[in-house]
């Protein structure tokens, strides 16, 4: 053993060498960091909780005018003078919460996570437990919007578990269940509601919000009896009361939400008259709201409600908006992108103002250094990179050589197994046989259509596999290739898998694995029913296949019949596969794998 591992590392040195080389570098770059951070003036610590509430002040006039770039602007200041963190962690955190929801008004989704992981590690260290149950609440917005449903609910748990109020815990499970409806887990949404509706919990901190969070509670519920069907009475229910509690905050951009419910309502079960009134009510209250994204989407379900004359005119008044949206969201894009370059720009000022003269000085004299090493570094790593590179593509183009003989051969090898005996005996038949009778004519028809059947199977067993939008029916074609007047195939669940969330690879894996599994029982089990079982659990694809042909007494059964290679090409993706050894009554084996 040690003999191999000294040959290896005389054969691949400057691969064994370059990690090397890198560690090195690194160390000796990071020895420089540690002394030129140790030689850095600190800087002297102020109370500046003043001055940073007056900053926030200002940050929370702006926003409350609608001006959220000079609101975004004076939030960066505050978050800016609360340098060091841990000394003020609430007005940090709090800060980056507030800039945060104006990044998530403006759809800048990524920059708002990017922000909002700033604050999570000083979430502990806050005074109010508000703080990182906003937090949490906020990553769980953004992920909501990005479509990421799973990390949504993860982070609306952590707010859960941090919450203390009923209130707000009761908030939060609302908004889970948001998450589920989005989902399409309406049951979920339901089983999460129906508690909490039954009460009216009270904010006691600000009791304005009691009505408004019970009005979204049986917003929600509502919906969820609607889309999930046979709830009539209680999703009107619901909408009824929901609309009584909205009327009476004198809120118009509220109303909107509930008598778009009662169009649904009315939608789902067909009453013209009552749908076109409420796609009317919710189109006046968006306008009235001087909310333009909701006036469209309102202005388009009364297109589809009204009668074809007036829709025509709704139609051209919902173009002119469209047209006019996209340009006022184009300025407000331009006006906000500014708002966050000068947030940057101004960040970078203020560290460039508390960076000390001893500091630069230091940097100076060491860059000269630095620049040396890094030139040598580059031109080394790239010269190891080139020879990877080099190395690598020979090393592949060998591969690739190899895997094309070996399986020429093994087509060659197929090819002379099945069809050299029905060649041979279909020649013997031209050259001896009488054509022109009746039978013998039929016998070389059904050897020539016996040659082409093989062939043709042979061809799609080494075809390539599509693994786009057209691999389930291929999928499903190539199984039921296999499908005879004695052979029953029955496959559950087949559906139920989302195909798209699948790595290609994986998908190839497995048409390879089945087609294996179904030429294994076309040759050797004489089975007359097939079962293939497809389910999904804790992220991981478990098939489970069956037939009732010869089982699996014999134990030379499984190499007898080349499952071995089912077994080899479901461990290269990290799955495990079980045959069932005992079955008396047919053959079974089950394989899992991660997608």
């Amino acid at each position: 053993m040690i003999k191999n591992l000294f040959r290896f590392f005389q054969k691949n040195y400057l691969a064994f060498c370059l990690p090397i080389f890198i560690i090195v570098l690194a160390f000796s770059f990071f020895l420089q960091f540690s002394e030129a951070k140790e030689l850095q003036i600190k800087h002297i610590k102020k109370d500046r909780s003043a001055e940073i509430e007056q900053m926030q002040k200002k940050a929370y006039a702006f926003w409350d005018s609608g001006k959220n770039d000079s609101a975004l602007f004076y939030f960066n200041k505050t978050k800016l003078l609360c340098e060091p963190k841990a000394d003020y962690a609430d007005y940090y955190v709090g800060s980056i919460n507030n800039i945060v929801e104006i990044l998530q008004q403006n759809g800048d989704y990524y920059e708002a996570e990017t922000t909002l992981i700033k604050a999570f590690p000083y979430l502990e260290k806050t005074t109010n437990v508000k703080y990182p149950v906003n937090a949490y609440t906020f990553m769980a917005y953004n992920y909501l919007y990005t479509y990421d449903y799973e990390k949504a609910l993860y982070y609306h748990k952590k707010a859960l578990k941090k919450a203390v109020s009923t209130f707000r815990k009761a908030r939060i499970l609302s908004e889970i269940a948001f998450v589920y409806m989005h989902q399409k887990k309406y049951q979920e949404a339901i089983d999460l509601l129906e508690p909490i509706a039954r009460y009216k919990i009270v904010d006691k901190i600000t009791p304005s919000n009691t009505d408004v969070q019970r009005a979204a509670i049986l917003y929600n519920l509502g919906l969820s009896y609607l889309y999930r069907g046979n709830h009539k009475k209680s999703a009107f229910k619901c909408f009824d009361e929901s609309l009584k509690l909205t009327l009476t905050l004198n809120d118009e951009y509220e109303l909107i939400g509930n008598y778009h419910a009662f169009y649904k309502y009315y939608l789902k079960y067909n009453n013209p008259e009552l749908k076109k009134r409420y796609a009317e009510k919710a189109y006046y209250c968006a306008k009235k709201a001087k909310s333009a994204t909701n006036e469209i989407n309102m202005l388009a379900q009364l297109i589809e409600a009204d009668s074809p004359e007036n829709s025509k005119k709704h139609w051209k008044v919902y173009i002119r908006m469209v047209d006019s949206l996209i340009v006022s969201r184009k300025k407000a894009k331009n006006q906000f992108a500014d708002a966050i370059y000068n947030s940057k720009k101004d960040k970078e000022e203020n560290l460039e103002l508390k960076t000390q003269k001893a500091e630069k000085e230091l940097q100076l004299e060491r860059q000269k250094n630095r620049n040396i090493i890094l030139y040598i570094s580059i031109v080394f790593v790239l010269s190891a990179f080139l020879f990877l590179f080099f190395r690598l593509s020979k090393k592949g183009k060998k591969e690739k050589n190899e895997a094309i003989y070996m399986s020429e051969t093994r087509i060659s090898k197929k090819l002379d197994a099945e069809l050299a005996n029905d060649l041979y005996q279909t020649i013997n038949l031209i050259q001896k046989g009488n054509l022109e009778q009746n039978e013998n004519k039929d016998q070389l028809l059904n050897s020539l259509e016996n040659i082409y059947l093989k062939t043709r199977n042979i061809s799609k067993e080494n075809s390539f596999i599509t693994t786009n939008e057209n691999y389930i029916s291929e999928l499903k074609e190539m199984i039921s290739g296999y499908k005879t007047d004695k052979v029953n195939i029955i496959l559950n669940g087949f559906d139920a898998i989302r195909w798209n969330e699948i790595e290609k690879n994986k998908k190839i894996i497995l048409y390879r694995v089945l087609q294996e599994l179904f030429l294994n029982m076309k040759k050797h089990s004489q089975a007359s029913l097939a079962s293939t079982t497809f389910k999904i659990n804790e992220k991981n694809l478990i098939v489970t296949y069956a037939d009732n042909g010869t089982g699996t007494k014999n134990n030379n059964f499984i190499l007898k019949n080349g499952l071995q290679n089912v077994e080899s090409r479901i461990k290269t993706i990290n799955g495990t596969i079980t045959f069932d050894k005992n079955s008396d009554n047919g053959f079974k084996l089950s394989f899992t794998f991660p997608i």
